[in-house]
């Protein structure tokens, strides 16, 4: 009698377990589509600047037509993206390229870079990226703590036996973004402008140093 106690004991237990594992599953389910919402809300927020932003810059770069051109497809082709993470990620790679290469071609128009609305648009880019970038770092957080779960012992048992899978990352790949980074507001120097990345500060001289930053040797005596 008391090894049958004893057996039903494990199995409630097992069963408690079990019951704690699943819930956290939904749990980490549910908070996943919740991230993943909120960086499709940047997105879109994102996606409906850049017709203005375009209009902005053609109304001083006419002449750039292959440039604006690129955006707009890069753009549609973003904002038509409907799959995955993954899939959605492919689409945001060349967008991305093609918003730096913009603002790389904005760099030559002083009168553009000084006109209140494209600051204003480039200000509200700006903000939305860094959003964007928040809400990812967040999604991918909880993608790899779940898909960790779906892989480790005993949690993964609960994972096959309910089909929890593992949940894609969203990563824009790097290469294209480029090194320099989000494009940024920069209100410092002449005038108002637009960097992708902070430029190393010099290196530091020391008085009477030449142009390399040594100082010269001292006085033979």
């Amino acid at each position: 009698m008391e090894a049958l106690w004893i057996v039903l004991g494990i199995i409630v237990l097992v069963a408690i377990v079990g019951v704690v594992s699943y819930n956290r599953f939904v749990s980490q389910k549910n908070l996943i589509r919740d991230a993943w919402a909120n960086i499709d809300t940047e997105l879109r927020r994102r996606y409906d600047l850049i017709p203005n932003l375009v209009e902005t810059v053609r109304g001083y770069a006419a002449h750039e037509r292959e440039v604006l051109e690129n955006v707009t497809r890069a753009r549609a082709n973003a904002a038509s993206a409907t799959g995955s993470p993954a899939e959605q990620a492919a689409a945001e790679g060349p967008f991305v390229a093609a918003l730096r290469q913009l603002f790389a071609v904005v760099e030559n128009y002083p009168d553009l870079k000084a006109n209140q609305n494209f600051l204003a648009l480039q200000s509200e880019l700006t903000n939305t990226e860094d959003r964007l970038q928040t809400a990812r770092r967040f999604y991918n957080a909880n993608v790899r703590d779940y898909n960790q779960r779906v892989k480790q012992v005993p949690s993964n048992v609960i994972a096959s036996l309910f089909n929890f899978e593992e949940e894609e990352f969203f990563e824009v790949d790097e290469s294209l973004r480029g090194e320099a980074g989000i494009p940024q507001v920069n209100f410092t120097g002449e005038g108002p402008g637009v960097s992708f990345g902070e430029s190393p500060p010099p290196p530091a001289q020391v008085a009477g140093a030449g142009d390399d930053g040594v100082p010269p040797p001292p006085p033979t005596p």
